[in-house]
């Protein structure tokens, strides 16, 4: 199960539960869709992997005991080790290969 993460671990925007702009590696290193794009270039600095939108938990179970109400999101804020120099000079390395290829 997703621990669904609270925050870009690159810019440490909030990334509620619902958000639509929450992206996340094989991992689930988080980041929003912003960083993805614009520094990470869809290359995971952790694994290498590419980035998928993040599933949104149901809010109402409409199966017994399936909802974030039962299985509540993380509020462990994780953030990245590397600065932006280093997250870019990474992707620079990697984007040219398709995430299936990496």
């Amino acid at each position: 199960m997703l621990e669904i993460r609270p925050n870009c671990e690159c810019c440490d925007k909030d990334l509620a539960p619902d958000s639509t702009e929450a992206m996340i590696c094989t991992y689930e290193c988080t980041f929003c869709v912003t960083c993805v794009n614009d520094i990470l270039e869809n290359v995971c600095p952790n694994c290498s992997g590419g980035f998928v939108p993040r599933p949104i938990r149901p809010k109402i179970a409409r199966r017994p005991g399936l909802s974030i109400n039962y299985q509540p999101p993380s509020v462990e804020r994780v953030h990245t080790k590397y600065s932006i120099e280093e997250l870019r000079e990474f992707s620079v390395k990697v984007k040219h290969i398709k995430p299936e290829d990496r």
